[in-house]
């Protein structure tokens, strides 16, 4: 069918579509690099005919207009299910909210709990079979739009073609403005160089994994520079399936490592939820068969998960206490990222056959004003400090001094592991604690 007279009804300016917007209204800008560009521009230009916009966002990967109109928060009020850089800059200066969830719950929660009038969000042009497809960010866009009374697309000629999986895609039927984007340059997140730390761990992680094994990377440099380890390996035929897709998994596919050929479920498919990366990652995604996005809660199902053999997740955090608790999100009240999909992985491989969930992280930071160097083990979490992944359901953690496997392990065997991949210079104090806490034998290795 030809679905251009529709097309051509549908489309409009930037400052036409937002006129649907009203105060009270809940709008939502969706995901990553497929949040809007020219409607936010105008939207923001709109503060003065408006009161009380509430937005919904994740990962901001640009700076927002409605932020920059509306300094004070008198009329637009942003918040964020998951922080970018600029997230949380904004977070500091009271500009964000954060929005707790666990990633796999999000559809579930646009199609169940929450409202949105007015959905506006940047997708690539429409196909000649009336489709337009979500690109890098699928994750939960199929739910926000069915929920949404109104759906604005802003179209846009960089954004790549991602195949499916499900969900990926939406037909010009269920959308109510068009507007033209043009060719925006898409916003690249470019990988942190790994250093001599980095790498120590990532090899403590990388002698776990077995030729055939399946991969989950989380967000950081520690994730990456293990995939990069990965690919300089001796280990082969590895799958992926992860919530996202960064560059390591593209390091490891122009290796001949990623094949995707032993999986049991989505043989031969590497299996992605959002991508963020370099624009070489994006170019690799566009029209490619061998990769697959689905909704996030598909990837991020711990059922799922379960189902794929010697499945290893790897992702990094912020701290862990003496009990085994992991924050991967906040320091102390200051909401640095999010929970995301980490609580997912973690039970998820876990439950996999062969599967191994490893937490890593730098044993110690330095505060870069006053020089003084802590601990990233601490005795309990700081008051306000976010639990990620509870004590009873953590795997391995792996820091530059040694990995322990906490699975099954009492309150003083936990504490005696942790503090062995401790900075030496904390252990005797961390040692202190613990026997205040009681959860130190006095036979345990000091």
């Amino acid at each position: 069918m030809n679905f251009i007279n529709e097309y051509k009804a549908k489309l409009c300016s930037p400052e036409t579509a937002v006129k649907v917007v009203k105060s009270g209204d809940w709008v939502d800008y969706g995901f990553g690099s497929g949040q809007p560009v020219l409607l936010d521009q105008a939207l923001a230009k709109r503060k003065t005919e408006l009161k009380d916009i509430k937005i919904r966002s994740a990962l901001s990967l640009r700076p927002r207009e409605i932020i920059n109109a509306d300094p004070e928060r008198e009329v637009f009020t942003y918040s964020s299910w998951h922080f970018s850089g600029y997230d949380r800059q904004l977070h500091d200066r009271n500009l964000c909210n954060y929005i707790p969830m666990i990633f796999r719950n999000k559809p579930h929660f646009y199609r169940n709990e929450l409202a949105v009038d007015v959905a506006m969000v940047a997708v690539s042009p429409m196909d000649k079979h009336g489709y337009f497809n979500f690109s890098l960010s699928t994750a939960a866009m199929r739910a926000i739009l069915e929920t949404a009374k109104v759906v604005i697309f802003e179209t846009n000629e960089r954004l790549p073609i991602a195949l499916g999986g499900r969900e990926e895609c939406i037909h010009i039927s269920e959308v109510d403005f068009i507007v033209e984007g043009g060719s925006a340059a898409i916003p690249e997140l470019l990988p942190t160089v790994p250093d001599e730390l980095d790498e120590k761990v990532a090899r403590l992680i990388v002698e776990e994994i077995i030729n055939g094994a399946t991969i989950q990377l989380g967000i950081g440099g520690m994730p990456n520079a293990v995939g990069n380890l990965i690919a300089d390996s001796d280990v082969k035929d590895l799958g992926m399936h992860t919530e996202m897709l960064v560059d390591a998994y593209l390091s490891m596919y122009k290796k001949g490592k990623l094949t995707n050929k032993y999986k049991k479920l989505d043989k031969g498919k590497g299996v992605w939820a959002f991508c963020a990366g370099t624009r070489e990652l994006y170019d690799w995604v566009d029209c490619n068969p061998a990769l697959a996005s689905f909704p996030v809660d598909y990837t991020n199902n711990p059922a799922v998960i379960a189902q794929i053999d010697n499945f290893v997740s790897v992702n990094n955090c912020v701290e862990v206490d003496l009990y085994g608790q992991i924050s991967s999100e906040s320091a102390g009240i200051r909401q640095i990222s999010g929970t995301g999909g980490q609580l997912d992985f973690v039970t998820g491989s876990y439950l996999s056959p062969g599967g191994k969930s490893f937490i890593c992280f730098r044993s110690s930071f330095t505060d870069k004003q006053s020089g003084v160097m802590s601990s990233r083990v601490v005795p309990v979490l700081p008051a306000g400090g976010i639990v990620t992944d509870p004590r009873a359901q953590v795997n391995y953690l792996v820091t530059e001094w040694g990995k322990v496997n906490l699975a099954g392990c009492s309150t003083w065997e936990r504490a005696e592991r942790i503090i062995t991949i401790a900075h030496p210079h904390f252990r005797e104090e961390l040692i202190n604690q613990a026997e205040q806490m009681k959860i130190w034998r006095r036979s345990n290795k000091r």
